[in-house]
């Protein structure tokens, strides 16, 4: 179970990972996912999750929105203030949108917020904010069919966003999009998150995205993951496609670069 943090004598950190360790057991066997994670994430910023596939970013963040126990460390989330739910608390966006194909952009954004028992009419004005914030207004009665991937990418924003969680986990959300569309899309996120001040934990196998999309970043090993480092990452907001050619942007990719070639 996650923890709500305690009062602090300190500053304590929004979400809080020290030492964590997660096991996989089948048949008898153990199969360690997770040896040592520990990071200190602030409320509102966004941070990138990167390593190779199947290092271990996803049972991260499963931990995180308490799908998944932990064998080892602490998880702590939220603060004394504004008590942290998983349940309620935390939006999730995967590579794929996953949006019902029966029902229009609208009714798949509202449905955490009928899957929690939310007051509808309330819920559907924020999913029309939303969807605005998002830059679908005028999709509202469309179905998924009628959008390209990007635009369902963006619904699938919106639903996580529609109860108004605390954190949003993402989970190479744009994997699955062309070159073109992912750089539009990663502008389009990182301008949601400035305008909605969420917390968000961001996973990708991508560097440069890595650099470009992060507040910090958090670099994992080779499975089972270990972290390998957790740095700020300099560079100013709004972030800009271009600056992946200036040599501070480059010296952090360098970075991740050189502590993946060591594993």
């Amino acid at each position: 179970m996650i923890a709500a943090a305690a009062a602090p004598t300190e500053l304590r950190p929004f979400i809080h990972l020290q030492n964590v360790r997660k096991v996989y057991r089948s048949g008898g066997e153990e199969f360690v996912a997770v040896s040592d994670v520990t990071m200190a994430v602030a409320k509102g910023e966004l941070v990138s999750l990167v390593g190779p596939s199947g290092c271990g970013k996803t049972t991260v963040l499963k931990i995180l929105a308490d799908l998944h126990g932990h064998d080892g460390g602490t998880v702590e989330i939220g603060d004394p203030a504004n008590p942290f739910t998983p349940g309620r608390d935390v939006g999730m966006v995967f590579q794929q949108p996953l949006l019902l194909k029966w029902r229009n952009i609208i009714d798949n954004v509202l449905l955490p917020a009928e899957i929690l028992g939310l007051p509808l009419k309330p819920a559907r004005e924020r999913a029309r904010e939303l969807l605005k914030l998002v830059g679908l207004e005028g999709f509202e009665e469309s179905r998924p069919y009628e959008l390209s991937g990007g635009m369902q990418q963006r619904a699938a924003i919106a639903r996580a966003l529609v109860h108004d969680p605390q954190v949003v986990l993402m989970d190479e959300p744009f994997g699955a999009l062309d070159a073109l569309t992912r750089e539009r899309m990663n502008l389009e996120l990182l301008r949601i998150w400035q305008e909605s001040q969420k917390t968000i934990l961001f996973v990708t196998h991508s560097i440069q995205e890595a650099v470009l999309m992060g507040s910090h970043c958090a670099v994992l090993t080779s499975g089972p993951a270990r972290m390998a480092d957790y740095f700020a990452i300099d560079l100013p907001y709004p972030r800009r496609l271009d600056m992946r050619q200036s040599p501070e942007f480059g010296a952090y990719a360098r970075r991740i670069y050189d502590l993946l070639d060591v594993e």
